[in-house]
């Protein structure tokens, strides 16, 4: 039986290794309660100093295995999946509040709940074959794992309405990223790290910077376009959003613009509008000026009845046709945006059924150098 979870190192450090290559490490439940179980250890562990995160082969982690999710729900198994997400969400809490430093090495895929897990810890070490995205408005989800804390603190309806990918040098520019190497030489940071023997994040931090490489941000960047997406996404409504990239590409007939209007036109409409009132720092707040741990139980409210297809079997149907029969044409329920009603998306948002439990997290206070890292 191949582990799923590897670890490395017996001196004062401990390396990670979330190992479902084939699937681009993505994340189940037993492999979240086994990090959970590894990590809670080593805190209480005063031999170790601090812990380090990578993926095999070509990711860091694509996110949850929403195939598997897929499977649980049309065969009825809605507690099982919603056991994933509670799990994930309070392992992403336990590492916001982490009481040692973490590394995190995005060498490869870094999506949904794989940037959840990565983002909270100290270090995020980005490289040339980083590729970063919330991407779950084209499966009929919504960005979650922490998504709408660290998205409404960035142009984040545009990186979660249309789930549109950044290389590791964007990840810098906009903070997701603390430091920047080139692939082939992340063995010498990790090695150089091997051989710390300390917890002092200025240390750490040190010992990455010297190894890290200089990064350039690509002249067809989407960094270049800030004020475009400021103009454009800074909007009340979806449908205020498209109509002001629809003006931009009749005007200056960029071809980013009109991948945009696709990405937009390709996603759930509902996905589309809870979305935007998660993520948004402009008129609806919802994660603006909330904490972390507010964020996540709201955004298991949100995931709680995507899964239970009682609004809308958008998430199952998003599924299948991306990742299971693979046609690309899902069937969104409702079908345009003009359909969703106000109280439709205030349902997402409010609170859980009498028979249904909120997300509970134990109170952790945030280390110091976890605070100076927030986006």
């Amino acid at each position: 039986m191949i582990l799923q979870v590897l670890v490395e190192g017996n001196g004062s450090s401990r390396t990670v290794i979330l190992n479902r290559p084939s699937v681009l490490n993505a994340l189940n439940t037993p492999m979240l309660n086994k990090l959970h179980k590894l990590y809670k250890s080593w805190e209480d562990n005063p031999n170790i100093a601090f812990v380090v995160m990578k993926g095999s082969g070509r990711a860091f982690c694509s996110g949850g295995d929403i195939v598997s999710f897929y499977d649980m729900i049309r065969k009825g198994n809605i507690e099982e999946c919603k056991e994933f997400f509670s799990t994930l969400y309070e392992f992403i809490y336990f590492l916001s509040t982490y009481k040692k430093p973490q590394v995190a090495v995005l060498d490869g895929v870094t999506m949904g709940g794989g940037a959840g897990v990565a983002i909270p810890e100290t270090f995020r070490v980005a490289t040339d074959k980083t590729v970063f995205a919330t991407p779950e408005t084209l499966v009929g989800l919504h960005p979650d794992a922490g998504a709408s804390f660290h998205l409404s603190r960035l142009p984040g309806e545009f990186l979660g309405l249309t789930g549109s990918k950044l290389n590791g040098a964007e990840m810098i520019a906009c903070g997701l990223a603390t430091h920047y190497s080139h692939s082939q030489n992340v063995l010498a940071i990790e090695e150089s790290l091997n051989n710390l023997i300390t917890n002092d994040p200025c240390v750490i931090e040190s010992c990455i910077h010297n190894l890290s490489d200089l990064n350039h941000l690509d002249k067809n960047s989407v960094f270049r376009r800030m004020k475009t997406i400021n103009k454009c996404f800074s909007l009340d409504t979806v449908e205020e959003i498209i109509e002001a990239l629809e003006r931009e590409a009749a005007k200056t007939h960029d071809p980013w613009c009109y991948s945009m209007l696709k990405n937009l036109k390709n996603a759930s409409p509902l996905s589309l509008k809870v979305s935007l009132r998660s993520v948004s720092p402009f008129k609806i707040r919802e994660g603006r000026f909330q904490t972390l741990d507010q964020c996540l139980i709201r955004e298991y409210r949100l995931t709680s009845r995507v899964v239970s297809c009682q609004i809308s079997s958008d998430f199952c149907e998003g599924v299948r046709a991306r990742m299971v029969d693979k046609d690309f044409a899902p069937k969104w329920n409702p079908p345009s945006l003009e359909h969703i009603s106000y109280d439709m998306v205030d349902e997402y948002f409010s609170p859980l059924g009498a028979f249904e439990s909120e997300l509970e997290l134990s109170t952790r206070k945030p280390e110091p150098f976890h605070e100076q890292i927030r986006i």
